[in-house]
């Protein structure tokens, strides 16, 4: 079953959260606070395909649960909620492994459709058809093979951590190398098409993404800037 933790200290945002999940067949596991809510991804007995998370919260704040949770999990889906205030928390959440953000206030349609797509590809590698080959499954850029079968990705053999996001991000520009990509295309390929959210989240997380892959993150060789409009792939 679609399993999300949801971790908000406030009740009547988690109430509300929990509510529509559940209306839309997700099974939802509820903390209210981050010591809780590693506590419930430490100790589930299901797995956990997306975690909810409200930035501020008592004891252990959204971003170190995020952390955390992102050091034992490259697969899981992370939503960080913020406030409209927390402009540079957006861009930390989203540095420490987040996937995306929901500002609030927002609408049931909102929320859902953010989970929805995101549970899409969180699932996909399990949904993978046995009948192609193995080089089917291969997609290679200068030192770089991406797996799509093992959702691996190695330099000069070397594996590389990537989250789910990453890894789509990765698999759009090498099947698309030395193609300028618009950050609109990006962010519908790899977030989906009815994405609600603003397009810098392309931006950190390909600046995430350079720094695993590039030598001088600042000086990128191969996942290049194409000023004004996007980013382009060059092996």
């Amino acid at each position: 079953m679609k399993h999300i933790l949801v971790a908000e200290d406030e009740s009547a945002i988690r109430e509300f959260i929990v509510i529509n999940l559940k209306r839309n067949g997700y099974k939802v596991t509820q903390a209210e606070n981050g010591a809780q809510a590693l506590e419930a991804y430490n100790t589930a007995e299901e797995e956990i395909d997306i975690a909810i998370l409200d930035i501020m919260m008592p004891e252990l704040d959204g971003l170190a649960v995020c952390k955390e949770i992102r050091s034992k999990d490259d697969n899981i889906g992370i939503i960080m909620l913020t406030a409209k205030t927390q402009e540079m928390d957006k861009i930390t959440g989203l540095m420490s492994g987040a996937d995306d953000y929901v500002t609030k206030p927002f609408s049931p349609s909102e929320l859902m459709a953010r989970v929805d797509a995101m549970y899409r590809r969180v699932s996909v590698h399990n949904n993978t058809s046995q009948k192609k080959s193995e080089n089917d499954y291969i997609l290679t850029g200068g030192e770089f093979v991406l797996n799509l079968r093992n959702r691996t990705l190695t330099k000069n053999n070397v594996p590389i951590e990537l989250t789910q996001v990453e890894f789509r991000i990765m698999e759009y520009f090498l099947s698309n190398q030395g193609v300028a990509l618009d950050r609109n295309d990006i962010l519908s390929h790899v977030w989906g098409e009815n994405y609600f959210g603003e397009d810098k989240v392309v931006d950190v997380n390909i600046r995430r993404l350079r720094m695993k892959i590039e030598e001088i993150p600042s000086n990128p060789v191969y996942l290049t800037t194409v000023w004004g409009m996007g980013y382009k792939w060059i092996s």
